[in-house]
């Protein structure tokens, strides 16, 4: 990891890098991307052929061979054949798929180069390139903004596991691979490649991958040891008698074959492979990329797992659940005044599954009835939004949204058992649900329904 010193980043965000710099500082710090040593299939399909195991099913088929016991060759080869090919098939599958999730990463980004603005691939970036973000952007490293607008909203759920966008303004740092939910702003890059926060990240995966074989690499190395010594005493004393006894050659050969065929599990890794590939296209219908078979084991294998879950296991998009509704109203009156006190321009995604379900239940026209009039988006001391409008027929309406505790507090109706809808709320946290409460009133009236 190389350290980048803090003086390259004082870039001029008004004229930006020169292609002098930007040369220099590729050659110093490398391209904008994840260095990954790839093996050729060949040395992966060697690799299969290398171990304990494969060493003792070749011993045999050489000792087969040797002895012209063609039908015993043939099956051991056969086995040794598909156990490689079944595990090599595989893996190239899940590489495969591994390689289109890494397309998903930035492929483009808005530099200032020589003074002027130019889109150029992510994977140029150098520390010190002044770049815009906007939204909807993957942001293509790591970086600190400097201004050109109030405030972005950063959904960086993949790598923390935050929920929802995080705010962020001039002077903050914001990473490589998050997502621009709002807004836009000039930032200047901190760290490329493997120096980012992201980066680091796939550094700590890739040391864990290196340390040592798994519990069950470990187990098959440990029969394999076993029986190799095992059938090697065995041979050894075999050998060691026949000589004594003065008999030939090829009658310790085969004497020895047997033995090392009865020893040697020539169907052990061929099953286990077959076993954990059947596994694997299990987990891949359930949309899982399994990378290694023995990986499989392991996680049978796990007590307790400790994992991020939003944004990694699950898609960090928000949906709604079924509504409790109080009083006379119905769900369309609820789906339509919570889109009321909403702003769809805003993308939160919070609201964003209100304006779906009304698409999704042709709602969307009614919202033409009302004219908004004026909008106080979310304030973290009243725990609401409100929306003033008017109606088709002259008539003022406030519609809120926000806290449920907030809501409920705001309504004097009469209708509404004040109890039941907090023990809903209770009973909606219980269940992992994130709640929301609406309520109107019309402008002359004192309190909201």
């Amino acid at each position: 990891m190389t350290v980048i010193d803090p003086s390259i980043l004082q870039t001029d965000p008004n004229s930006g890098l020169s292609s002098e710099e930007v040369s220099e500082r590729q050659q110093q710090f490398g391209f904008n991307r994840l260095e990954t040593k790839e093996e050729s299939w060949l040395v992966r399909l060697g690799k299969r052929f290398w171990g304990p195991i494969p060493w003792m099913i070749e011993v045999a088929a050489i000792l087969s061979a040797s002895v012209q016991r063609w039908e015993d060759f043939t099956i051991i080869m056969v086995m040794l054949m598909v156990n490689a090919f079944v595990d090599f098939y595989q893996e190239s599958k899940a590489l495969n798929a591994i390689e289109v999730l890494k397309q998903k990463l930035a492929l483009q980004s808005l530099v200032k180069r020589d003074g002027k603005w130019q889109q150029l691939p992510a994977d140029e970036l150098v520390p010190g390139d002044i770049i815009k973000i906007k939204i909807g952007d993957i942001v293509p490293a790591d970086i600190r903004l400097l201004g050109g607008g109030d405030y972005v909203q950063i959904d960086q759920s993949a790598l923390t596991g935050e929920s929802l966008p995080v705010e962020k303004k001039a002077g903050d740092e914001t990473y490589a691979n998050t997502v621009v939910k709002q807004g836009e702003m000039v930032a200047v890059v901190t760290g490329t490649g493997l120096n980012t926060f992201f980066g680091k990240t796939v550094g700590l995966v890739a040391k864990a991958q290196m340390e040592g074989r798994s519990h069950f690499k470990r187990m098959v190395i440990k029969v394999g040891n076993f029986l190799i010594l095992l059938t090697m005493v065995m041979i050894t004393a075999i050998i060691y008698l026949g000589i004594q006894r003065s008999e030939s050659l090829t009658d310790l050969l085969i004497f020895s074959l047997v033995l090392t065929i009865s020893a040697i599990p020539v169907a052990m890794p061929a099953v286990l492979t077959v076993t954990m590939a059947i596994g694997a296209v299990v987990l891949a219908r359930k949309q899982a990329i399994v990378s290694r078979l023995d990986a499989i084991e392991e996680l049978a294998g796990m007590d307790i797992l400790c994992s991020d879950k939003t944004g990694t296991l699950t898609q960090n998009r928000m949906s709604i659940a079924p509504a409790y509704v109080a009083g006379n109203f119905s769900e369309q009156d609820l789906f339509l005044y919570a889109a009321l006190a909403s702003r769809a321009e805003n993308q939160d995604p919070i609201e964003q599954p209100i304006f779906e379900i009304l698409s999704q239940r042709n709602l969307q026209d009614k919202l033409n009835d009302y004219q908004l009039k004026k909008f106080v988006p979310f304030d973290p001391v009243a725990k609401r939004t409100e929306a003033i409008l008017s109606t088709n027929n002259g008539q003022d309406l406030i519609v809120t949204k926000g806290a449920p505790q907030v809501i409920i507090d705001l309504c004097h109706n009469h209708e509404m058992d004040k109890q039941a809808a907090y023990n809903q709320v209770i009973s909606f946290a219980q269940s992992g649900f994130r709640t929301l409460g609406v309520a109107f009133k019309t402008a002359d009236a004192e309190t909201y329904t």
